[in-house]
């Protein structure tokens, strides 16, 4: 019954081997590796792992990678499942114009938040921010509707951009200061401030439409990064993705 979880996000694969497609199975093996380097699957750490039951995927990457990492499943007799926003899934509607087009990672990420804030107590509104390669912040009522969310350039974005569009701007990173007095921090501390002031009006826009105040949750690979900046109480969560995914996985593998 083993169950394999795979989020292939813009930079970096991630996997993590479960003893079963439900929530509460113990971690057998996880993983992670850089896009440019998923040939080694096969003959790496997926060959030494216990041949996974279902396979259930999140890609971002686009059908290109995604067929690269199907070539390396192929030493498994499996075939993987990707996810596809649906209108509704494991207890959330999607209220996007055209729910098919949210992306699969924002779908999958608000699932496993949604289910572990019910693990904490009554269904309450939520803010979903996952901090990457690009920044979302999503929102979520008290029924379980999507309601929208934004979508922002990270901190990598950012800075990219100004130093194209700006002469002068090839500037080491700097630290997140209030009041930065030299072009590094001025960058690091703008960029970090634009994310935090997204999900702070977000946060707003919830408390007001929903009349409570929400529940907030951060993960992405550079939420860390965000912490010490949000005025925010929040939970950060190392990989809601892999949470998410079980949720569904108990629902599809039955």
């Amino acid at each position: 019954m083993t169950f394999l979880a795979i989020d292939i996000g813009n930079t970096r694969l991630k996997w993590a081997l479960h003893a079963a497609p439900r929530p509460d199975a113990p971690v057998l093996a996880q993983g992670v590796e850089f896009l440019e380097n998923v040939e080694k699957l096969a003959d790496g750490d997926w060959a030494r792992i216990t041949p996974p039951r279902y396979v259930l995927g999140c890609v971002v990457a686009g059908d290109a990678v995604r067929r690269r990492v199907e070539e390396q499943m192929e030493l498994w007799d499996v075939s993987a499942q990707w996810v596809v926003a649906s209108s509704h899934e494991a207890g959330l509607t999607n209220g996007y114009d055209y729910p098919a087009r949210l992306g699969a990672d924002r779908w999958v990420a608000m699932i496993g938040a949604w289910h572990r804030c019910l693990a904490h107590g009554p269904a309450r509104p939520l803010v979903v921010v996952m901090v990457g390669t690009a920044v979302t912040v999503d929102a979520i009522d008290a029924s379980g509707r999507f309601l929208g969310g934004l979508i922002l350039p990270g901190h990598g974005i950012m800075l990219r951009a100004l130093e194209s569009g700006t002469a002068g701007l090839h500037v080491p990173t700097g630290n997140v200061v209030e009041f930065p007095t030299n072009t590094s921090d001025a960058l690091t501390s703008g960029g970090t401030y634009a994310i935090a002031g997204a999900v702070e009006r977000m946060v707003a826009h919830v408390r007001q439409r929903c009349g409570a105040e929400p529940c907030c949750m951060m993960t992405g690979g550079a939420g860390w990064k965000m912490a010490p900046s949000m005025s925010l109480q929040f939970e950060l969560v190392d990989n809601l993705l892999f949470d998410g995914l079980l949720e569904m996985a108990s629902r599809r593998f039955v």
